[in-house]
């Protein structure tokens, strides 16, 4: 414990005045150097002989609140000031009782300083940053200015006055002040820091990520700059360079578990799984309680496919904080993986009682719907109103005069998405863009995607703009929208994964229309036409939505071709004796229905088998659960051949191993479907109730193969049994078939083209 002063009673004789000086001079040194234990042992010879010095008294406490003892040194300073008030030390006292959290006596001490020293200006400014920390920003700013007008040219206090702007939203005043402290100080890294937060709220990211730069050239070591660098990078799309930042900020801080968290999530948003995976199992291991990271581990492991780890992760997230929506959407998630798709929707419903306006849970329970049993158009529709009325009562939605634009420019198309990537919405729009007409059509791209690929870089000079849009407010990205006048703004999501549709209820386009990404109604009263085609919008289920539906003449859809041809092997028939049936959609398409209807076509075919592929097998788990589901209906676990995900053209190769594909319902095939056409292999599909179980008669009215539509189970199963019964028609099918497809309107990009600019004309005449 620091002795706060030695024995008073004097045991030799009192050194003289400029001995004591001397001591003091020496203890001042080494406490200068940091030398605390020579400071401090002078400190006490002289306190020893003069108990009430108030320099020793004063500099001694100093040194034991700067060793931890901050009790007995604000006692000493106390002390000090007791025998000589004066304002240095009044200022020291309140700093070290900023430091111990006391801001009403810190501020207390510095006005006592001031009032004893009008032209204090460190004082002044020491002030202003307690006024500040205590809310008062007005009463900061006029500190930090007296600072400024005693002493011109003071970085600190024009760093100072800079953060009390800021919180005063007077930005430009606040930059300027911050530029002064550079100027006067140009190694001053935590000005430069400042400054790049307030461009970067100002919209200047460029001229932010430079000052964080700046900052870091300053002081290499400055954490709040690497973070603040990394989040910037981040909303610029630099992902790696982000990366590299968090990472920095991780080493720099391996104790901090948000630091870890944090890295774990820009390596999750690359698809950096396997490294997300360890950063946050670091930041467990610092904060074995932090919910957070067991939230964000488990939506790792289970995009990995490893869905009952990520099962006991997410559980585990809930049980340390269940307030958090996002967890309960996030167990739902996982559980529909799983294939429990009821318990998933009532966690997206949990998730909505603990907040109604929290978008990515409704997203959540009407895309849930498409797996759920019991699916009811009534339901659904009333599930996407809500949502519609929650997000419209968040908006102040934009009034449009209308613009004869088509007799003086090109109609400015926005098309928004988080998909323009390898991803269906990627693949389907990408030979569209390449016909448009641009002396009609302006398209302007809006993505919300974290990842980039070969794709997104393909896709982005087919639009004539691209804006990066993740992380902006919903608010922001309407008012850019409305700023770029855009005359029609496609939705390519509706509600699916980074979906904006929130930012469609603040009507920033006088035309609104939801395409291509989705299948249902968005539920937002703002989207004047859900786009489709004749068969996946029919006139009997137009009480589907609260759009207006518009039909293009042959298929909404438009299939861009593989960049690489892949040769059509042989019927596999032919070679192995018996049919093989394959299915390659998405493990939860595959519900207890589905299994029950391809059993019966396995008995009926006792030689026979059946191929999935899909990514949720590749956990062994899954596999497990599909052998126990085919069992129960007497299907022997020899009869199936599972496989988890493969490369691109492995993907496409296997469909040289089945004879015939088989869709699920009432969630079929839409890419799969067609890619496997395109590789000669025909899909049996089955009648459906809404646009949704319409996506593969749309596909097969399209290519020419209405006949191979079921038009129930019973149809399905005959079908099924008759068409593998039948291999010389399969094989003369599989031979002709992908030319069959590439001569369809589903291929002809350049028809389909024009076909879509005539749809966004007659709309915006209709206007």
């Amino acid at each position: 414990m620091y002795r706060q002063r030695a024995d008073s009673t004097p045991t030799r004789r009192v050194p003289d005045a400029q001995t004591i000086q001397r001591l003091l001079e020496e203890a001042l040194a080494h406490h200068q150097a940091n030398r605390f234990a020579e400071a401090h042992a002078r400190y006490q010879r002289i306190l020893a002989v003069l108990p009430k010095h108030a320099d020793a008294l004063h500099f001694s406490g100093l040194l034991a609140c700067q060793i931890g003892e901050s009790a007995a040194g604000i006692a000493l300073m106390r002390e000090s000031i007791a025998a000589n008030p004066n304002a240095i030390y009044y200022n020291n006292l309140g700093n070290m009782l900023k430091d111990r959290g006391a801001l009403s006596d810190a501020i207390d001490c510095y006005r006592r300083a001031v009032t004893l020293k009008g032209d204090y200006a460190e004082a002044h400014n020491n002030l202003g940053n307690a006024l500040r920390e205590s809310g008062d920003a007005a009463g900061s700013m006029e500190s930090c200015a007296q600072a400024i007008a005693l002493r011109p040219g003071y970085a600190e206090a024009y760093n100072n006055l800079g953060n009390a702007l800021k919180d005063l939203q007077q930005l430009e005043a606040a930059a300027l002040s911050y530029s002064k402290a550079i100027d006067a100080r140009p190694d001053f890294a935590e000005a430069h820091n400042n400054l790049g937060n307030v461009l970067k709220q100002q919209g200047h990211l460029d001229a932010a990520i430079e000052c964080y730069r700046a900052s870091i050239a300053a002081s290499p070591a400055l954490v709040v700059a690497h973070n603040n660098l990394g989040i910037a990078l981040t909303e610029r799309g630099a992902y790696r360079e982000a990366i590299a930042s968090f990472t920095t900020v991780a080493t720099l801080q391996p104790d901090r578990a948000d630091a870890h968290n944090t890295l774990g999530n820009a390596l999750n948003g690359q698809g950096r799984l396997e490294d997300a995976v360890i950063a946050y199992e670091r930041a467990i291991a610092v904060e074995p309680d932090f919910a957070d990271a067991y939230h964000n581990l488990s939506n790792a492991l289970n995009r990995m496919g490893r869905a009952q780890q990520a099962l006991s992760m997410s559980r585990k997230a809930l049980s340390l904080k269940d307030d958090v929506p996002s967890f309960h959407n996030n167990l739902g998630t996982i559980l529909a993986d799983l294939n429990d798709f009821d318990a998933a929707v009532e966690c997206y419903r949990k998730a909505l009682a603990l907040d109604p306006d929290y978008a990515e849970s409704h997203t959540c329970v009407l895309f849930g719907q498409s797996y759920a049993s019991g699916w009811s158009p009534d339901a659904h529709l009333r599930d996407a109103r809500y949502f519609g009325e929650r997000m419209a009562a968040r908006a102040t939605p934009f009034v449009h005069t209308r613009t004869d634009a088509l007799t003086t420019r090109p109609l400015r198309i926005g098309f928004v998405s988080a998909d323009l990537r390898k991803h269906p919405v990627g693949y389907f729009i990408e030979s569209v863009l390449t016909h448009l007409d641009r002396t009609r059509i302006e398209p302007i791209a809006y993505s919300n995607a974290l990842l980039h690929d070969e794709v997104t870089e393909r896709l982005r000079p087919r639009f004539s703009a691209w804006r990066h849009i993740v992380d902006q407010s919903d608010e922001a990205v309407a008012q850019r929208i409305h700023d770029d006048r855009i005359d029609i703004l496609v939705d390519l999501s509706g509600h699916t994964g980074r979906n904006r549709l929130p930012v469609f209820a603040w009507k920033p386009a006088p035309v609104q229309v939801s395409w291509l990404g989705y299948f249902a109604t968005t539920g937002i009263a703002e989207i004047d036409y859900v786009l489709g085609d004749r068969h996946v919008l029919p006139a009997n289920e137009e009480g589907h939505f609260v759009e207006k539906l518009w039909r293009l003449p042959d298929s909404y859809l438009c299939f861009t071709l593989p960049e690489r041809e892949i040769d059509i092997g042989p019927l596999p028939a032919l070679t192995r004796g018996a049919i093989t049936f394959g299915n390659l959609n998405n493990q939860k398409k595959l519900n207890d229905g589905v299994i029950a209807v391809w059993s019966r076509i396995l008995h009926a075919l006792p030689e026979s088998r059946l191929l999935l592929k899909n990514h949720q097998l590749n956990e062994p788990w899954t596999q497990r659960v599909t052998l126990e589901r085919f069992a129960a209906h007497g299907i022997a676990a020899e009869r199936l051949v599972l496989e988890g995900p493969s490369p691109r053209d492995q993907y496409f190769a296997t469909f040289n191993r089945v004879d015939l594909a088989l869709d699920p319902f009432p969630y079929p095939g839409g890419t799969t479907s067609v890619e496997g056409l395109w590789m000669g292999v025909p899909v049996l599909s089955r009648r459906g109730d809404r646009f949704l179980s319409h996506l593969g008669e749309t596909v097969l009215h399209t290519v020419g193969l209405s006949d191979w539509i079921a038009t129930d189970d019973e149809d399905y199963v005959a079908k099924a049994i008759a068409f593998a019964q039948d291999l010389p028609r399969l094989a003369a099918l599989r031979a002709g078939l992908r030319a069959q497809v590439l001569q369809s309107p589903l291929c002809d990009a350049r028809r389909f083209a024009r076909q879509l600019e005539a749809a966004f004309m007659e709309m915006w005449r209709r206007l």
